[in-house]
C-alpha cells in the first residue's frame, strides 16, 4: 500500500513538472517573439533582411514603413531615389510605385459612391458605360461591380505591348482604352477567380462616369485631400513637384545602374498607376484601420468598409479568398488575419499588409531587377519573425496513395490569355503536381501533405492548397490560400512545357535535317523533276519560314520581358508573316506527299517516310500557330 501510495506521488509529480516544462517552454517561446512595438528592434530586423538582400539582388531603392496601434513604429528608406546624386531615400518624401496596391484606392472610390446610393454592386456594369459596352459573351449573365472586385468576371487577361507603357504621348482617354483593349470574356461571371487590371480599369471608369469628374481628380479630392495625403498621385507623368521626389527607375547592366523612362500606366490608370511615399501609405492605412476615419476626416462609413472585407468570395472557405476587393492573405500568426492587396510594375515591387485584430499595417516597395526576390524574403521573413505561426508535423495518410493520382497533372492559371499572341505564356508556366512515395503531393517545389478532403498542408509551412471537385468527383482546379485572385485549372496535354518544348525540338531537327540532306545530297536534289523536285522544295520551303520564325522569337526574347511589356518589337510583328508562309508551304507539301506515295516516288520507301515526317512536323505548326494565335497579327498595338 506505501509502494502504491510513493508510486501514485511520483507519477502526480511527474505529470506536475511536465506541465511545468510546458508552460516554461511556452513561456519562452513567448518571450522569443520579438517586439513589433520596439523601433529598435523593428530597426535592427529590417537593416539585417533588407540591407544585404538589396545589395545580392541589385535593388537601388527601397522603403519599410511598420504601424501598429495607430502609432508609425518605424519608417526608413534604403538606397538612393537617385543614384546619380546619391539621394537618399526619404520614407516621408519619396515616392515608390505600389502597382496593384492602386486598386484599393479605386475600390474606396467605388464604395462610396455605393454608399451614396448611385452605384449598386449587383447591377450589370453597361448600365453605367457611356461609349462603349462590355460584350454579352453570357447572355443573361452580365458583369457587375461585386464580379469586378472579387475578379470573378471572367476576363481573359493580356499585357504585352500596352499595360504599361514608357512613352507619354501613347497616352489615350481611359474610355478609349478601354474599349480598344477589352478582353476576351472567358468564363461566366462569378464562377472563377481570374485577377483583371481590365476590369479594376473598367472600375475607375465607372467612378469617373458617376461622379462626373475623370477618375484621378475623383481621388485627389475625395481621398487624398480629405486625408491629407500630400506625396501621392495617380497623374502620370508626375506634376514637377513630386517628381523630383520619385525613386527613379533603373535596370542593372554591366555592373551599374541606367537609368530608364518612367512607367506610364495612365492607359489603365485605376489599375496601378499610383506614386505614393511610405508616409502617405501609412495614412491611408490609419483610416482603413480607423474604420475609415483618420484626424476627424472620414472616407467611408465603418459598416461599408466593414463589407469589403467581410464580403468576397472564395472556392474554399477553408483558405483564404478574395475581399471586395482587399485580398484576404495568410502572413503570420492565427487570428492576425492580414488583408490588403501587394502590387508590381516592372520596376517596382510592394506589400500593403493590414490587420484589423492587431491595428498592424506593413508596407514596404523596393525596385530595380532585385525588386522581386527582395520583396518576397523581406515580407514572409516579417511575418514569421514578429507574427509566428506553429507549424506542427502531420503524419500524411498511410492511405493517400489510393487517390493521390486524382490530383496528379499540370495546371494553368485563368488568370492567362487565351485570344492573343501571348496565350502561349500557358504553355510555359504551368504548375507540376506529382504523387510522391511519401504520400504527400508535390505541387510546384513543395511537398504538401493531406489535412483534410482536398485540402493540403505545406510539409513545413502553415500555406495550404484546396482542389475544387465537380458533381462527378473530378478535380476541376486549385487555389492557394492567401491567394485568392487566381485558381488554376487542370491544363490538357497539349497547353503542358512538356509536350510542346518535345514538338518543337523534334520540329527544329526535322527541319534543319532538311538543309543538312540537301548538302550531301546537292546532285540528287538538282536531278530531282516534277512532283519530287516540287517536293522538295516545299520541305525547304516548311523549314526555312519555321527555323527563321524560331530565330525571330529567340531574338524577340533575348531582350527580356520589360520591353515587351512597353511595346512589341517591329522585329515580331514583320516575323509574324513567316507562320503564314509555313503553313501554305505546309499545306502544298503534304498535298505532294500524298502523290509521291500514290505514285511511289523518291529513291525509297525510307525517302518516302522521311519526306512524309517533315510534312507531318510542317502541319504540327500549322496547328501549334493557330492554336496559339500566331496566324495572323492578333496582337494590341
Amino acid at each position: 500500500m506505501k509502494n502504491s501510495n510513493r508510486f501514485l506521488m511520483l507519477k502526480k509529480l511527474a505529470v506536475a513538472l511536465a506541465g511545468l516544462a510546458v508552460m516554461v517552454n511556452s513561456a519562452a517561446s513567448f518571450a522569443q517573439v520579438p517586439d513589433v512595438t520596439n523601433p529598435a528592434i523593428v530597426e535592427a530586423f529590417v537593416d539585417g533582411a533588407v540591407k544585404p538582400l538589396m545589395k545580392a539582388n541589385h535593388s537601388p531603392s527601397g522603403v519599410v514603413a511598420v504601424m501598429k496601434d495607430g502609432e508609425l513604429i518605424f519608417a526608413k528608406g534604403y538606397g538612393y531615389i537617385d543614384v546619380e546624386n546619391r539621394t537618399p531615400v526619404d520614407p516621408e518624401t519619396s515616392l515608390f510605385r505600389p502597382g496593384s496596391i492602386s486598386k484599393l484606392f479605386t475600390w474606396i472610390s467605388v464604395m462610396q459612391l455605393v454608399e451614396q446610393g448611385q452605384l449598386d454592386l449587383d447591377a450589370d456594369v453597361n448600365q453605367y458605360l457611356k461609349t462603349f459596352e462590355v460584350k454579352d459573351t453570357w447572355p443573361g449573365q452580365p458583369v457587375t461591380l461585386r464580379h469586378i472586385m472579387t475578379h470573378t468576371g471572367g476576363f481573359e487577361d493580356g499585357f504585352l505591348g500596352y499595360l504599361i507603357i514608357d512613352d507619354p504621348d501613347r497616352i489615350i482617354p481611359l474610355h478609349e482604352a478601354l474599349a480598344k483593349y477589352q478582353p476576351d470574356r472567358i468564363n461566366p461571371p462569378g464562377r472563377h477567380t481570374s485577377y483583371s487590371n481590365w476590369g479594376t480599369a473598367l472600375a475607375g471608369l465607372i467612378v469617373a462616369n458617376i461622379s462626373g469628374v475623370d477618375f484621378n481628380t475623383y481621388v485627389q479630392t475625395n481621398i487624398f485631400d480629405v486625408l491629407g495625403m500630400k506625396n501621392a498621385s495617380f497623374v502620370e507623368p508626375l506634376p514637377p513637384e513630386l517628381d523630383a521626389n520619385m525613386a527613379k527607375a533603373y535596370r542593372y547592366e554591366n555592373g551599374g545602374y541606367v537609368e530608364i523612362n518612367y512607367e506610364i500606366i495612365s492607359n489603365f490608370g485605376p489599375a496601378g498607376a499610383l506614386a505614393a511615399s511610405a508616409h502617405d501609405m501609412a495614412i491611408f492605412a490609419r483610416a482603413l484601420l480607423g474604420d475609415g476615419e483618420y484626424n476627424g476626416k472620414r472616407i467611408l462609413q465603418a459598416d461599408n468598409l466593414q463589407q469589403m472585407v467581410d464580403e468576397g468570395f472564395a472556392h474554399d472557405d477553408r483558405v483564404n479568398g478574395m475581399g471586395l476587393g482587399f485580398i484576404k492573405r495568410n502572413f503570420g500568426a492565427e487570428g492576425l488575419d492580414v488583408y490588403g492587396h501587394d502590387g508590381g510594375t516592372t520596376v517596382f515591387i510592394s506589400h500593403f499588409g493590414l490587420s484589423k485584430q492587431e491595428d498592424f499595417m506593413l508596407y514596404s516597395s523596393f525596385s530595380g531587377p532585385g525588386a522581386g526576390p527582395t520583396h518576397t524574403a523581406f515580407v514572409q521573413g516579417f511575418y514569421d519573425e514578429f507574427f509566428p505561426r506553429d507549424v506542427p508535423y502531420i503524419e500524411p495518410p498511410a492511405d493517400f496513395a489510393e487517390r493521390a493520382a486524382r490530383y496528379a497533372g499540370i495546371y494553368n492559371s485563368w488568370r492567362n490569355n487565351f485570344g492573343g499572341i501571348e496565350a502561349i505564356l500557358r504553355a510555359l508556366t504551368g504548375t507540376t503536381v506529382k504523387a510522391m512515395p511519401d504520400n504527400t503531393l508535390m505541387i510546384g517545389d513543395t511537398r504538401y501533405v493531406e489535412v483534410d478532403t482536398n485540402l493540403f498542408r505545406a510539409v513545413d509551412d502553415y500555406t495550404q492548397i484546396a482542389f475544387q471537385e465537380n458533381a462527378d468527383g473530378a478535380i476541376t482546379g486549385f487555389v492557394i490560400d492567401g491567394l485568392g485572385v487566381m485558381q488554376l485549372f487542370p491544363a490538357p496535354f497539349y497547353e503542358t512545357a512538356s509536350f510542346t518544348f518535345i514538338m518543337l525540338g523534334l520540329s527544329v531537327v526535322m527541319f534543319a535535317a532538311v538543309f543538312i540532306r540537301m548538302a550531301y545530297q546537292w546532285h540528287a536534289f538538282k536531278a530531282s523533276q516534277g512532283i519530287e523536285k516540287r517536293a522538295r522544295l516545299a520541305s525547304i520551303a516548311v523549314a526555312s519560314a519555321n527555323l527563321l520564325f524560331f530565330i525571330v522569337v529567340l531574338v524577340t526574347a533575348s531582350g527580356g520581358i520589360q520591353p515587351l511589356m512597353y511595346e512589341i518589337p517591329t522585329i515580331f510583328k514583320v516575323g509574324l508573316v513567316l507562320p503564314l508562309i509555313a503553313t501554305l508551304a505546309a499545306f502544298c507539301q503534304a498535298y505532294l506527299s500524298v502523290e509521291i506515295w500514290r505514285g511511289g516516288l523518291l529513291t525509297s520507301v525510307w525517302a518516302r517516310v522521311r519526306n512524309s515526317v517533315v510534312a507531318f512536323m510542317g502541319l504540327f505548326m500549322v496547328w501549334f500557330y493557330f492554336y496559339w494565335n500566331l496566324l495572323g497579327f492578333q496582337y494590341h498595338t
